[in-house]
């Protein structure tokens, strides 16, 4: 039976000393996805992982691989992370000059290919892209730093996009939503038209993350 939601659990919040650990509670508690925050302190204000921690993931898992870029110049890092095993590559719409080229880019890499927009950014200037990418990522936090509640409103611009998509006979994309998904507004923000959650530090950061996990997907039953 197929799941009504893929629940991607952020590695930003799991312990760097051990990742490892992070990969063995995301099977353990069967989350569809990993993800990957990549930040290079110039797009946002933090600086996490490049392509060799993905390559090194990579060889310890089978799980598709969600890198999520929220980088400058996002163009010159899309061979580094597909060559490293990204499954899908993910860029901001407010860091590309030219979306379109980048998109091509991400397609002939192998990857899917991501779109991700910050909470302040005009939907319309996704629109013109959504036919040709996979995945579109709806920031539901200011990008930068994880730990942070879920921005009010956030779902009317799922259901936005979502409408959008179902108009224009696009289902095919998936929504992605990232930034203060938590236990308690999970069922909210799937209802709303959310394909893929992702969650950091509400699985991290508790007493029993692979509990965790399993609690997100008991959401959908």
């Amino acid at each position: 039976m197929e799941k009504k939601f893929k629940l991607a659990p952020s590695i930003l919040s799991a312990d760097f000393s051990d990742l490892q650990s992070a990969l063995n509670i995301c099977k353990k508690g069967g989350a569809d996805w990993v993800h990957i925050d990549v930040m290079d302190n110039q797009f946002v204000p933090n600086l996490t992982v490049g392509p060799l921690v993905v390559k090194a993931l990579r060889n310890k898992t089978e799980k598709f691989l969600d890198v999520h870029m929220m980088v400058i110049q996002p163009e010159k890092l899309v061979e580094p992370f597909a060559r490293a095993g990204a499954d899908s590559i993910t860029f901001h719409i407010e860091a590309a000059e030219d979306p379109a080229s980048i998109i091509d880019l991400i397609k002939s890499c192998g990857c899917k290919a991501g779109l991700s927009i910050k909470p302040q950014t005009p939907l319309s200037r996704i629109y013109p892209f959504l036919s040709d990418i996979d995945i579109i990522l709806l920031m539901t936090v200011e990008p930068g730093f994880g730990g942070q509640g879920y921005i009010e409103g956030s779902n009317d611009r799922i259901r936005q996009v979502r409408n959008y998509l179902n108009e224009n006979c696009l289902t095919n994309v998936l929504i992605e939503v990232d930034g203060g998904v938590k236990l308690h507004n999970a069922s909210e923000v799937i209802n709303s038209g959310a394909n893929i959650l992702v969650a950091g530090s509400e699985v991290f950061k508790s007493e029993d993350p692979v509990q965790t996990i399993r609690e997100f997907y008991k959401l959908a039953d």
